[in-house]
């Protein structure tokens, strides 16, 4: 067995389907597209990442390609082009960090309409998630049964999702 090592990347997530289990990283540097498969960033605490989220990698070369090994961290770029949803107009980002984390799991996710529903672990009422909302956090959509951390706020039409995390990472999140 060879050693390969692994080199630090920041790059830009080109696309990432999690029906088909991989996508791809185009490197700040240059250089080809980077394969991100879907078990290195399952590792990371998500079943999926935005197009165009900034992303620090490990990649190493293979004979296929230039592939990730691990993710370091993934930031949302900031969209002109995003749509401010009207519940949130009156709330700023203080407001939303003091909102408690609470558990949850996605009951389901249509990726196509932009939003889906969560109920956190003992509760029953429905919580509405905007794919906007997944987008801030770098996520491009969730899959049914997935568990989540949540921060959740009354909005016009009932309980909706104002902030949405993988589990795993829901500590990073507490700071």
């Amino acid at each position: 067995m060879n050693n390969v090592t692994a080199h630090k990347i920041d790059g830009q997530v080109k696309w990432f389907d999690p029906v088909k289990g991989f996508g791809f990283v185009v490197a700040s540097g240059g250089g080809p597209d980077i394969l991100l498969h879907a078990n290195v960033l399952r590792n990371f605490g998500q079943s999926s990442v935005a197009d165009g989220a900034n992303i620090e990698l490990l990649a190493q070369e293979t004979q296929r390609g230039v592939q990730a090994v691990e993710i370091l961290s993934i930031h949302v770029a900031e969209s002109e082009d995003s749509v401010p949803l009207a519940d949130f107009e009156e709330l700023d980002a203080p407001d939303v960090k003091n909102l408690p984390l609470q558990p949850a799991r996605v009951k389901w996710f249509d990726k196509g309409k932009g939003f889906g529903f969560a109920n956190v672990f003992g509760r029953e009422e429905d919580i509405f998630v905007h794919v906007e909302v997944l987008r801030r956090q770098g996520l491009a959509e969730l899959q049914p049964g997935e568990a989540l951390a949540i921060r959740v706020m009354e909005g016009r039409r009932g309980l909706m999702a104002a902030q949405v995390c993988s589990w795993e990472n829901a500590l990073d999140k507490e700071d």
